[in-house]
């Protein structure tokens, strides 16, 4: 077949337009790629062979009130593998048993963590040792997915000295990462270590730092081919140091009177501002012990533990306040114009006290004759508060313990403080034991701290506070913050203040219940208590809690003992915290009870 030329000629100025038009979008397609989505396919290119591996930020060093290292960051190692799926982990974690000591616990924890985050390097070891790291580098190429890197780890020189308000650290869980504190949108991701407790947990936000990244370049099949120069790392950022309030050489001191022989706990306060200077729950644990994952046989150990060391008895704790709450009975006796220090009940003290058909006991049981308030404080006399208590009424004792905070939790800046038990108002009553079926006779009680009332050993401190200033009470911190103010509770006069403050020096005096806690050259003034134990009503908790010097108060202290007997075996205790930290030398007296 035969075209005319003029044919043949258009046909191949279609042929050329058509191959123009091709080589045009070919031109713009490679345009496009190389060009306007150059940096999409770099991205997705690098996604596919490099792999992000953390790296975590050390947290904030936490210092006392004279820069002394609370916690601190030590040099650490963590092993982790990359997995492109659960089975390959599984099968791989089970040969890497072969070489070092792997628990199923660890196996199963691993497991967890890549499900939850598949992307990221899966935790297998938070905190491994020297030895561990060595071995595992000899078997290098055994497990071509293992990634092994410095990671700091958390150090408290101190260790179970500081337990009860520092708390430890530990790895974030499923349902911590699922909640509103510590979801996805806040930065945190799967094996990253978190406050647990204590001001560790409080201040996390302040203590965290900021998590950086290194890249590393695997194959097709995940494995690692290159650790170093991929891509440029993403450095961490440490977490800006923290400074507290607490003195370290009074905490020490604290922890080392209660030893392993005493039950209980002690808070120390800086009247003027709150500032908590020690705070101490016996027995403590070893919060190092938590970090990098808790040996489950020491978790046991602590929880089965029947004195309750992960208890923080100083501000978790309810105890019936026993006779230091009488000051709480005096001040609002004296505020309500009930009573003056110098007023004398209508029924001496002979061992005794009858209500109805009831006889309601002194501890004492001699008597104390004829007292006044103030000499009934000096005396701790139960008959007399008796009769305080019933002279100011139910309905007004409900009403003062209400108004002297002694419903609500102090505020201290530590997680899990309990609220106090006490009556909201009268109709407690009604509904605790149903209308008619109770009397004025709980007003007895209630007067000399039993009863419906159960206070912490932080709350009574945070009163005894206000009697060592101006009725005012300050907030209790650890971590020091620009709000300071004080909230009155109480109004009394100087004279009042005054004679109540001469009334609990008279306590720690020769005579007085606790004079075998006089300190020399410094005037401790404080009550002591010894509280009913609703576990056993035979060993009684002992209290006692007080400041010093009397006249310008420097430091406020609260002791409780469990099982401790007497109130003066508390004193003897909070005398020596007072004394060292005033820097003076406790008297030692023969010991009188009260």
């Amino acid at each position: 077949m035969s075209f005319h030329p003029n044919e043949v000629a258009r046909r191949g100025r279609v042929a050329s337009a058509a191959l123009f038009g091709g080589f045009v979008i070919l031109l713009g397609a490679f345009f496009r790629t190389q060009v306007l989505q150059n940096a999409q396919y770099v991205l997705q290119s690098e996604s596919n062979r490099l792999r992000e591996v953390p790296l975590p930020a050390p947290r904030g060093v936490i210092y006392d009130r004279a820069g002394r290292v609370i916690a601190e960051n030590l040099p650490g190692y963590s092993v982790s593998m990359l997995s492109p799926r659960a089975d390959s982990l599984i099968a791989v974690l089970h040969r890497l048993r072969e070489t070092i000591p792997l628990t199923n616990e660890e196996i199963d924890a691993a497991v967890r963590r890549y499900r939850r985050s598949p992307n990221r390097p899966t935790a297998v070891l938070a905190d491994a040792s020297f030895d561990v790291i060595s071995v595992l580098e000899e078997h290098r190429v055994q497990f071509p997915g293992l990634i092994i890197q410095a990671a700091p780890k958390r150090y408290y020189p101190d260790g179970a000295a500081v337990a009860p308000f520092v708390g430890y650290t530990g790895e974030v869980t499923e349902g911590e990462l699922g909640s509103r504190g510590y979801g996805s949108s806040r930065g945190y991701r799967s094996g990253q270590q978190i406050g647990k407790a204590g001001i560790e947990r409080e201040y996390e936000d302040r203590l965290r730092g900021r998590e950086g990244t290194r890249f590393v370049e695997v194959d097709a099949r995940g494995r690692v081919v290159r650790e170093a120069g991929a891509r440029e790392d993403i450095l961490p950022e440490a977490g800006p140091p923290l400074t507290t309030n607490i003195d370290m050489d009074l905490q020490r001191f604290v922890a080392h009177l209660f030893g392993d022989s005493l039950q209980g706990g002690a808070v120390a306060l800086e009247p003027s501002s709150g500032a908590v200077l020690a705070l101490y729950s016996a027995p403590s644990f070893d919060p190092n012990r938590f970090i990098g994952g808790i040996p489950a046989d020491y978790w046991r150990d602590l929880n089965a533990d029947p004195r309750r060391p992960l208890y923080n008895k100083v501000i978790q704790g309810r105890y019936p306040p026993g006779s230091t709450w009488k000051l709480a009975t005096a001040t609002w006796a004296l505020e309500n114009g009930v009573a003056t220090l110098d007023d004398v009940m209508p029924t001496p003290c002979t061992g005794g006290f009858q209500y109805g058909n009831r006889l309601f006991h002194c501890w004492e049981k001699k008597g104390h004759g004829s007292l006044t308030l103030s000499q009934a404080i000096e005396k701790s006399c139960d008959v007399y508060f008796y009769q305080l208590g019933l002279k100011i009424g139910i309905a007004r004792l409900v009403a003062g313990g209400v108004a002297l905070n002694f419903r609500e939790r102090t505020g201290i800046d530590l997680p899990g403080e309990s609220a106090p038990i006490f009556p909201y108002s009268i109709d407690y009553y009604n509904r605790e034991f149903g209308a008619g079926h109770w009397n004025s006779s709980v007003a007895l009680n209630l007067a000399i701290g039993q009863g419906e009332n159960s206070q912490t050993i932080m709350s009574m401190a945070r009163f005894y506070e206000a009697l060592a200033t101006d009725g005012r009470e300050a907030r209790p911190t650890i971590v020091p913050r620009a709000d300071t103010t004080r909230t009155r509770i109480f109004t009394l006069t100087d004279a009042q203040l005054g004679g109540l403050r001469s009334a609990l020096a008279g306590v720690v005096a020769v005579g007085g219940t606790a004079a075998a806690s006089q300190i020399q050259g410094v005037t401790l003034a404080g009550k002591t208590g010894s509280a009913q134990n609703a576990e056993d009503p035979t060993r009684t908790h002992a209290w006692f809690v007080g400041f010093a010097p009397a006249d310008h108060p420097a430091i406020v202290v609260a002791v409780l003992l469990e099982f401790g007997g007497h109130g003066g075996r508390a004193a003897q205790v909070a005398s020596k915290i007072v004394a060292h930290y005033l820097k003076v030398v406790p008297t030692s007296h023969l010991q009188t009870e009260g």
